[in-house]
């Protein structure tokens, strides 16, 4: 009784004004005693993932929370090492001096021409975690089942299975096989895995996207494949659309997929993205826009 009557007594009106005037001169909110559980969830792309890096950084800056992630593919590496608490001046660093070389080795086969075997050690390099128990951020990993045709996210047990199967890029990379599943990337049915964060509880879905560009003329076998991919993508990423609340992409259609030296411009695009986003993540975060329920149209998929 004595604790209601402190709240609303005769006083009460004094910390509520000091409250606004505070949000007016600085620009801040007095803090919410609840605010949504904001889900960051990161598409694939190869090396233009990188610019990832730049999103995220921009976002700590800011003060925006992230509560969850969820990755697909090069998005699956970046939540990986983020949520395992890799710096993302150390990520950067290693981003710019990566090749093939250091997740992939080609060994031609029917099911693919090289593996990502390699990937466990390349994981390392940014975190020392081995279980998506020991993240520090709670992450899912988008993978495609090619048997069935649908998306299987994994959030719990090791990580590198889950990692590689999203990073395994069909025709390039030799599908995984893990828990009785044929695993490949996790774009086929996850181009970008709203899913995954909305299955672990988010409320505000903040998207990130990173179209890739045609060349003018491909220069190899991987450039038709992923050309082709991406055509098919970009007649069918409306789904994903609809279920993000804040859409961040970063121009990165002038980078080709293994264009790991190009770092630099790669997080700066990314940086560039996300402070145009600023203003519209921290209006859906005081609640001022919420146009509909994402989620409300979610197709099945398992969280393993």
């Amino acid at each position: 009784m004595a604790e209601e009557e402190k709240a609303s007594g005769p006083l009460a009106w004094l910390k509520t004004a000091k409250d606004k005037f505070r949000a007016f001169a600085y620009g801040t909110e007095p803090q919410r005693a609840e605010r949504p559980r904001v889900g960051l969830a990161l598409a694939g792309g190869f090396a233009r993932g990188i610019a990832h890096i730049g999103v995220i950084r921009v976002l700590r800056e800011a003060g925006i929370p992230i509560d969850c992630v969820a990755g697909t593919s090069v998005g699956a590496l970046i939540g990986a090492a983020f949520c395992g608490g890799a710096s993302l001046e150390e990520m950067e660093k290693i981003g710019s001096v990566t090749t093939f070389a250091d997740f992939g080795r080609w060994t031609p086969s029917w099911l693919g021409l090289a593996t990502n075997q390699r990937m466990e050690k390349f994981l390392a390099r940014f975190t020392p975690a081995k279980t998506f128990e020991e993240l520090q951020t709670p992450l899912a990993i988008a993978t495609t089942d090619i048997i069935d045709g649908v998306s299987v996210y994994y959030s719990h047990g090791e990580i590198v299975p889950a990692l590689r199967a999203s990073c395994a890029y069909p025709g390039l990379f030799v599908p995984i096989q893990y828990e009785n599943r044929t695993l490949v990337d996790g774009f086929l049915t996850a181009p970008v895995p709203i899913e995954g964060v909305l299955l672990m509880g988010a409320d505000l879905v903040i998207a990130v996207y990173l179209e890739s560009g045609n060349l003018e003329q491909p220069r190899t076998f991987t450039d038709i494949l992923s050309r082709s991919f991406n055509i098919i993508q970009r007649h069918s990423d409306l789904a994903w659309r609809t279920q993000a609340d804040i859409i961040i992409e970063p121009d990165v259609k002038q980078f080709v997929w293994d264009d790991f030296t190009k770092t630099p411009d790669m997080v700066a695009a990314g940086e560039i993205a996300a402070l145009h986003a600023l203003p519209q993540i921290r209006a859906a975060l005081r609640g001022e826009k919420r146009d509909s329920t994402p989620g409300s149209d979610l197709t099945p998929a398992s969280l393993k």
